[in-house]
């Protein structure tokens, strides 16, 4: 007797993919702009170019990390496709790039078209923000590769600007002014300490809440990765920005170097800002070390920007009217012999 083995047996539920498919449909509709070509469904998502001079395509891709584990362990999905959108946005805005399109990937064990829906709610919602359109993506439902509950999402974004308008950090030079723009929590790096500490060392849930804040540790833990593309083409249109540092893994420490000439360092006051609590908190319950501490979390600031000094008070102004509230957080300076690209003081 021959035994038949079908394709939902072996634990992939195309039905349950279809579902998935018909809820995301509607939903990266919604972010569709006119440069958009083709409808979800195509084997490949066309956008056309604007009309530009000398355009040049910007890319880059990116993950969530584990703090999608926070969103397993509290059953909250809607905000999470919104980090990855907002983190991919910021690293091609400091390049000058408008965002164009955006593209996802979410992979799971056993894919569960509700949560599928949630997740790309969040991305949905990301794009329609930054006027980026999600134009295709893949679900893959891939049994035995990932715990129950569980899945992984990645995201790639293409963005586009003028080639003479290209922000590289060429024209940063000692004596410029370092503004900063605070984050919203954790942003989406540092979350494999940050569990350790409180779930493994300090025995917190999501459910505890803080006493530093008030606030329940997972709406902490989930605080949606903010966008800075509204302030960064602001200060584009004033002429006032020499380059952009997106804070994320490595912190200030590693970031800000890259958009640094060779020979140059930023000097960061640290009193400057007041550290938010919750980083306080990581740093005392795990001891951490303060250079381990300074390259793992941003501390509260999410972008810094490097004006000419003749423009730090204009661009403090533009920042402002864009409903920012952007602070001096240093200088950039000659680098010293046995010092690193960051001094903090």
């Amino acid at each position: 007797m021959v035994t038949t083995i079908s394709y939902r047996d072996s634990g992939v539920n195309i039905d349950e993919a279809d579902r998935a498919v018909a809820a995301i449909r509607k939903m990266a509709r919604s972010t569709f702009t006119k440069g958009v070509l083709t409808d979800i469904g195509s084997f490949g998502g066309c956008f056309q170019l604007p009309k530009m001079k000398q355009p040049v395509l910007v890319s880059s891709v990116d993950g969530v990390g584990t703090k999608l584990k926070i969103a397993f362990a509290t059953g909250r999905h809607d905000t999470i496709g919104e980090d990855l959108v907002n983190h991919c946005v910021n690293d091609i805005a400091v390049q000058g790039a408008k965002p164009l399109f955006f593209l996802d990937y979410m992979a799971t064990g056993k894919l569960q078209a509700n949560v599928a829906a949630e997740v790309i709610s969040g991305m949905a919602r990301g794009c329609r923000a930054n006027g980026c359109a999600l134009i295709g993506g893949e679900t893959a439902e891939m049994p035995g590769m990932y715990t129950d509950g569980e899945y992984d999402l990645a995201g790639t974004i293409v963005g586009v600007v003028e080639k003479s308008q290209i922000i590289t950090g060429s024209k940063v030079k000692a004596g410029d002014v370092l503004l900063a723009l605070a984050s919203t929590g954790l942003h989406t790096n540092g979350y494999s300490l940050a569990r350790k500490i409180l779930f493994d060392v300090a025995r917190l849930t999501p459910e505890s809440r803080l006493a530093e804040t008030g606030a329940l540790l997972a709406d902490e833990l989930l605080q949606v990765h903010r966008s800075y593309l509204k302030a960064i083409s602001a200060l584009v249109k004033a002429k006032a920005l020499a380059g952009a540092a997106h804070i994320t893994g490595g912190g200030i420490t590693d970031n800000l170097p890259r958009v640094l000439p060779k020979g140059l360092a930023a000097a960061i006051d640290v009193g400057s800002w007041q550290t938010p609590p919750l980083f306080e908190m990581l740093r005392h319950l795990g001891q951490v070390p303060e250079a381990d501490w300074r390259r793992t979390f941003n501390l509260g600031v999410g972008m810094i920007f490097v004006v000419p000094k003749a423009r730090a008070d204009a661009a403090q102004r533009t920042l402002k009217r864009a409903g920012e509230k952007p602070w001096i957080i240093g200088e950039i300076i000659p680098q010293r012999r046995g010092k690193g690209r960051v001094e903090y003081r």
